[in-house]
């Protein structure tokens, strides 16, 4: 519970408003949890449409235009409550950002794709093992004045298995989120909502780690 600064009453933790004297809350220092501040429970797969009109709902209620006579407190309020609807919005709509936010929620955070480039995924060593051979041999192609037509086509063949294992990733982080969402439906045990929290940080560090791959063909292309 949190107490109204206006009236002194009581109000639960995700509420904006007091329910008492119906004036705006502050957010206080305590970190939001996004998917209770739009109204949600802790789900990976969320309707779009029914997160934006929890966007914009809340957005009329805490523009700073309908706080412009009110004291600095609630303007602040306004002002603060904007910004994390802003910031939970942004996250919470794209899946991937959703899925990085709730393991950080459940203190699970998944490394950086900077950080997960030094760390090759052991389901992924036979795909980097081969493409680390096949650039070398580009670059000794292109230092020797190959056409570009011959080297170019075999990075776009040598990416191939890369975009496959994209693909097989996300499909596999698609089961875990359903997964996911049943238990937490079901109410299940924190061991088991911990067993599939562990496989969609393993697989979220194995995307980051693809996706650096497939950067870094890229760029191998527009050299």
């Amino acid at each position: 519970m949190q107490a109204c600064p206006e009236c002194g009453a009581g109000a639960p933790l995700d509420a904006h408003f007091c329910p008492q004297c119906r004036k705006i809350l502050p957010l206080g220092r305590r970190t939001a949890d996004y998917f209770a501040f739009l109204g949600l429970p802790r789900k990976l797969n969320l309707d779009a449409a029914d997160l934006e009109q929890r966007f914009r709902t809340l957005s009329r209620q805490f523009h700073p235009d309908y706080f412009y006579n009110a004291t600095p407190a609630e303007r602040r309020a306004s002002l603060e409550r904007s910004s994390c609807l802003n910031d939970a919005y942004r996250t919470l709509k794209n899946p991937i950002a959703r899925v990085e936010y709730l393991l950080g929620l459940e203190g699970l955070a998944a490394k950086s794709p900077e950080e997960a480039s030094h760390h090759v995924p052991p389901a992924l060593l036979e795909e980097v093992f081969a493409l680390n051979e096949e650039l070398d041999e580009v670059r000794e192609l292109r230092a020797s004045g190959a056409p570009a037509d011959q080297w170019k086509g075999r990075l776009e063949r040598a990416r191939q298995p890369i975009d496959a294992k994209r693909a097989a990733h996300e499909a596999q982080l698609q089961e875990r989120s359903a997964r996911w969402d049943a238990l937490v439906e079901a109410g299940a045990s924190d061991s088991e909502r911990r067993d599939v929290l562990n496989g969609l940080r393993d697989r979220v560090m194995e995307r980051n780690y693809i996706n650096n791959l497939l950067a870094g063909i890229e760029r191998e292309l527009a050299r």
